[in-house]
């Protein structure tokens, strides 16, 4: 098993260039393999090379060996945003089959559109995206702790602006 070693820019350059050459075509095959469509194989295995140079230069070990298990990794992700995508897929369409908003769909909408940003952001993330503490705490770049506290603030400011009575937009007087 060949490693990348770090030296000067140019020996290093070569040696991705022939791990790329000699290894892509086996690492595209695994993914093909396991996803049955050539163009997901293709992105999956540019991103498996994209991260093995980032590795490269940094001064990391990346030999085949290592290749196949980050294969394996991002076609474990790619499953997962694929199941994702159909159960949004589905829920949409469970959403498009049911009645026209009701008055509270509408005001939830409004209090949710009235927030900060701050609390809109992680009530979103949390039960429209269903996404779990640590998982929004990545997209907000904090802890899953924090995003708890966060979590609880937002839930009581949109409790104390949904009880209060929404301002009604001033009507436009025609000339």
């Amino acid at each position: 098993m060949e490693t990348f070693e770090t030296g000067n820019g140019r020996a290093r350059t070569e040696r991705f260039t022939a791990c790329y050459v000699r290894e892509y075509p086996r690492v595209s095959a695994f993914l093909y393999r396991r996803t049955g469509d050539r163009s997901a194989a293709e992105e999956l295995a540019a991103e498996v090379f994209r991260i093995a140079w980032e590795r490269e230069l940094a001064g990391q070990e990346t030999g085949s060996g290592w290749l196949f298990v980050t294969a394996r990794n991002l076609l474990g992700n790619h499953y997962r945003a694929t199941l994702r995508l159909r159960e949004l897929h589905r829920r949409i369409t469970d959403e498009l089959d049911r009645p026209a908003a009701t008055d509270e769909d509408s005001d939830v909408l409004d209090t949710l559109d009235a927030l900060p940003e701050r609390h809109r952001q992680v009530l979103l993330l949390t039960y429209w995206d269903g996404l779990s503490a640590s998982e929004a705490g990545e997209v907000l770049g904090c802890r899953g702790s924090a995003v708890w506290v966060r979590l609880h603030r937002a839930r009581k400011a949109f409790r104390d602006l949904y009880a209060s009575p929404m301002p009604t937009p001033p009507s436009e007087e025609l000339s």
